[in-house]
């Protein structure tokens, strides 16, 4: 199914988002890194303003906006602040999504609504200490009693855990192994039992910490389960990972909002700055750098619009989401490295954000599916099977 978005409509747009990022969010990019502080406020301008609602569903308090728009949005916001950036892909793309797609009328009527006003943040909880890539090899678990699942286990990298109030959790329902039993069910902050870990030092992406979950004996109420792991099947488990189609398409469109700034601000640079007599954009050397970055940004860009605009049952068709994705996570570092190149020694200063950018830019190749992970995937959905990394 093709979601109809006309090109006029998003450019519109795209003006507006990127108005409002330049002048509200700009000036404070940089402080939320070297302070490592989550940027609460944030976070607290994008509900006032309505656009953690962007594409929850008008009924439930949202703009009802397509997943095109949400793309061009995360765009222009990575694209001058990286942290905030990620706040709006949580938001957007992340549990919320799946809820709308996936969740009960009583589910969505609980959840989105608060999710649109704030007073509800979800984090996502699928890698584990010993299940990153290999996420069916997942251990967490769910035993069934009475009206409510027990949960046990512990979680990894959770991106905004400490700020969450929900998070979705992917854990296995029965004594199964592999993908079968997969499902994932709503653990709500205070839940006796709920632990949540420090925020870990990490390279990039340092305003938003990602915490470890830990789940001793949690008592989660049946109505918090979103899709209930079928120990028989692996249907669960593939519903699931198709549900976080949209978090691939807003990674890449992130990814090309960081180079789209490093890009402009080599542009820039390479017109002013001069050496043997002359601005350095005049090399060829030069030239070519900048031709090569320009072309793989709009390379990304429509893979990016294409893949936001072809949806499967609500969620961008997987090949299309895993093609953006993949080319996006490893353009952007080429990108923003061959950028902090032309700064010469000044981009590598902190005196410039493109040492930043690098940082920020690298971490996208690891969440949300590795790229050695997604050119699995593609190779699986080009030869139309399975293949099993596991050793015989």
């Amino acid at each position: 199914m093709e979601q109809e978005v006309s090109e006029a409509e998003l450019e519109e747009f795209r003006a507006t988002v990127r108005k409002f990022a330049t002048e509200a969010l700009a000036a404070k990019a940089a402080h939320w890194d070297e302070q490592e502080e989550f940027p609460a406020e944030n976070r607290d301008l994008l509900v006032c303003l309505g656009y953690l609602g962007l594409v929850i569903p008008e009924e439930y308090g949202g703009s009802g906006a397509s997943i095109a728009h949400a793309s061009v949005f995360l765009e222009e916001i990575s694209r001058v602040c990286f942290n905030t950036g990620l706040i709006c892909q949580l938001a957007l793309n992340g549990p919320s999504r799946a809820i709308e797609i996936l969740g009960t009328p009583e589910q969505k009527a609980r959840w989105l609504p608060k999710c649109v006003s704030g007073e509800y943040m979800f984090g996502i909880g699928i890698s584990e200490p010993g299940a990153g890539s290999a996420v069916t090899d997942l251990s967490t678990s769910v035993t069934e009693d009475g009206d409510h699942y027990i949960l046990r286990g512990q979680k990894a990298f959770c991106t905004g855990g400490a700020q969450a109030t929900h998070v979705l959790v992917f854990a296995r329902f029965g004594k199964t192994v592999g993908a079968k039993g997969i499902g994932a069910l709503i653990v709500e902050k205070g839940t006796p039992g709920f632990e949540i870990g420090h925020p870990a030092p990490k390279m990039g992406g340092r305003g938003v910490g990602e915490v470890e979950l830990f789940f001793d004996n949690c008592r989660v109420p049946k109505a918090d389960v979103l899709v209930p792991g079928d120990p028989d099947s692996t249907k669960s488990f593939r519903l699931l990972m198709n549900s976080f189609g949209p978090e691939r398409v807003g990674n890449a469109a992130m990814c090309l909002g960081v180079a789209q700034a490093a890009f402009d601000l080599a542009v820039a640079y390479s017109s002013e700055r001069t050496q043997f007599g002359r601005p350095i954009c005049e090399f060829q050397g030069i030239q070519w750098k900048v031709a090569d970055m320009a072309t793989q940004i709009h390379a990304a860009r429509l893979m990016i619009r294409h893949a936001a605009t072809h949806l499967e049952g609500g969620f961008p068709r997987p090949l299309e989401a895993t093609y953006a994705k993949l080319y996006a996570n490893e353009m952007v570092q080429r990108v923003t490295n061959e950028a902090l190149q032309i700064h010469g020694h000044y981009g590598y200063t902190r005196e410039f954000p493109l040492e930043r950018m690098v940082r920020d830019s690298r971490g996208f190749a690891l969440g949300g599916g590795t790229v050695e992970i997604l050119r699995n995937t593609v190779a699986s959905l080009v030869y139309g099977r399975s293949f099993d990394q596991r050793r015989s």
